[in-house]
């Protein structure tokens, strides 16, 4: 019997650009590269949820889908979503997900779960930078433009 266990596999593309790319730090840029990596068929059909990783230098090592879900919510599972941030190095995240009604405000479940995986990013010294929620539109809400970070 071999020694074998489940393996998370996540590969580097530089899709992003982020080798010379400049630090990412205003939310409209942030939801900026989000909407522009979000896909246009299904951004106001069902609720995506995504992280954006970064380097310690605030500069984009990649975007993550961690679940996609039905028209009013998905299902985050917080030990999948750190197996990758804590593989791919990433000392900082932004997490993101769609409101396919356009609605450009947290719900109570947002805001809970944002409370979560800060709390879960904590134990690993990672940084929340925000909790930003893209609109079919290209429009946004920002967690801490409004302060609930």
């Amino acid at each position: 019997m071999k020694n074998e266990v489940n393996e998370i596999k996540i590969s580097y593309c530089e899709k992003l650009g982020t080798i010379d790319s400049e630090p990412l730090t205003a939310p409209y840029k942030v939801a900026e590269l989000l909407y522009q990596n979000w896909d246009k068929d299904t951004i106001g059909l069902h609720e995506t949820f995504k992280v954006l990783l970064f380097n310690q230098a605030n500069k984009v090592k990649g975007v993550y889908q961690a679940s996609t879900g039905g028209l009013t919510g998905t299902l985050v599972d917080l030990r999948l979503l750190f197996a990758v941030v804590l593989k791919s190095l990433s000392t900082s995240i932004v997490i993101a997900h769609n409101h396919p009604s356009g609605t450009s405000r947290a719900s109570d479940a947002d805001i809970k779960l944002t409370r979560r995986v800060k709390k879960a990013a904590e134990l690993f010294d990672i940084t929340v930078l925000d909790h930003v929620i893209i609109l079919p539109n290209g429009g946004y809400f920002s967690f801490s433009e409004n302060g609930l970070m």
